[in-house]
């Protein structure tokens, strides 16, 4: 109020009431209600997809392109190079013979000559050659000499090689094949499907633990929980994986408790590995194992075609994974005697305590740590 209106109080007008509020239009229910905000569209997308979720979807994604790549990659064109082969002939003859083998296109055999056919046979039977060719100079027929249960696929292979090498020479072959596969394993792929199945037991059994509970064990006891768990389950499973390919399915010759003992050292091992990536990478380490062992280790194992046909890069690493050790070491102790099992079985070993002391050892280390001034449970 001014000096004047003050002075002189009858000349004062009050300003007017400001006007009164606009009520609210009346929901659609009747109940005058008003209608809640509806989230927009990138709202709602930003709701129901996060950055996590989205991340792991391309993760999935990922391997399931890297699926194609590797099984399409390792298994499309699969092809003979440089087979170890052994040759038996006379002298007169040897180098005719030797220079035919080397002249045939991409090279696919490294023949060698051995002295007598004994030694050419035990050489088929220890697996240091794939095949052996005794040549007969008294007639127009040679012997050769496979071992189906290393391999049909390389066995197949190397008898179309000879067969028309001999045929350009206008001779024939006969095929003796000195270990057989079993009559219910016909394809000889009965060991490879043991170590895919006791793998896959490993990594789904760890991976199961994980989920169920969290992928990072909160204390390293719980890690040393869920190893014992899957030790347990990984003697099951091999004990009855072996029973089952063996007694039941009767696919498998050979010996049963050092099979079954490949396939409990197998679901640990895979098992091990597994848990230590969770304990590293969380649920992403899942993706790691799937990764490690199907999509790199299931076409490189050696079973849909031998090793020795399949591309240089899934060859190389087939033996040091999980499904091909593990093929290569049932295969062994089925058809040969338990004959190169060293190999296998210290690969599966490896992949075992690298696991177990891994998983223990990241556990204590990655251990949550309690905020200052915060007493611990157990202590309080």
């Amino acid at each position: 109020m001014s000096e004047s209106e003050r002075a002189h109080p009858g000349n004062y007008e009050a300003p007017p009431p400001p006007p009164p509020p606009t009520p609210a239009p009346p929901a659609a229910d009747g109940t005058g209600a008003q209608p809640t905000r509806r989230p927009t569209a990138l709202a709602e997308i930003r709701d129901a997809v996060t950055v996590r979720s989205f991340l792991l979807v391309l993760g999935v994604l990922g391997l399931g392109l890297g699926f194609i790549l590797s099984y399409v990659g390792g298994l499309h064109h699969p092809g003979a190079k440089n087979l170890p082969f052994a040759v038996v002939a006379p002298a007169e003859i040897q180098g005719p013979v030797l220079s035919g083998f080397g002249t045939i296109p991409g090279q696919p055999l490294s023949p060698r000559l051995v002295n007598d056919e004994q030694t050419a046979r035990a050489s088929v039977i220890s697996r240091t050659t794939t095949g052996a060719l005794i040549v007969d100079p008294a007639s127009t027929r040679d012997t050769l000499y496979i071992a189906s249960a290393a391999g049909p696929s390389i066995s197949s292979a190397l008898i179309q090689i000879v067969s028309a090498a001999e045929a350009r020479q206008e001779r024939t072959v006969r095929v003796v094949d000195l270990v057989r596969v079993s009559a219910q394993d016909s394809s000889g792929l009965s060991s490879f499907y043991a170590a895919v199945g006791w793998t896959v037991a490993g990594y789904l059994i760890a991976s199961i633990l994980g989920i169920s509970a969290g992928a990072r064990p909160a204390t390293p006891m719980r890690a040393a929980i869920r190893l014992i768990v899957l030790a347990l389950c990984a003697v099951v499973a091999g004990i009855v994986g072996a029973w089952l390919v063996q007694h039941v399915l009767g696919a498998l010759p050979g010996p049963f408790w050092p099979l079954a003992a490949v396939g409990a050292l197998l679901v640990f091992g895979a098992g091990a590995v597994t848990v230590a990536l969770q304990v590293a990478f969380g649920v992403v380490g899942i993706g790691l194992a799937v990764l490690l062992f199907v999509i790199l280790g299931n076409p490189s194992a050696g079973g849909a075609y031998a090793r020795a046909l399949i591309p240089p890069f899934w060859r190389a690493i087939g033996a040091f994974l999980p499904p091909g050790a593990g093929t290569d070491a049932a295969r062994s102790i089925a058809y040969f005697g338990g004959q190169h099992t060293a190999q296998p079985l210290f690969v599966l070993t490896a992949y075992a305590g690298v696991g177990l002391i891994a998983a223990l050892g990241l556990a204590a280390l990655l251990r949550p740590r309690p905020a200052a001034g915060v007493v611990p449970e157990a202590t309080a």
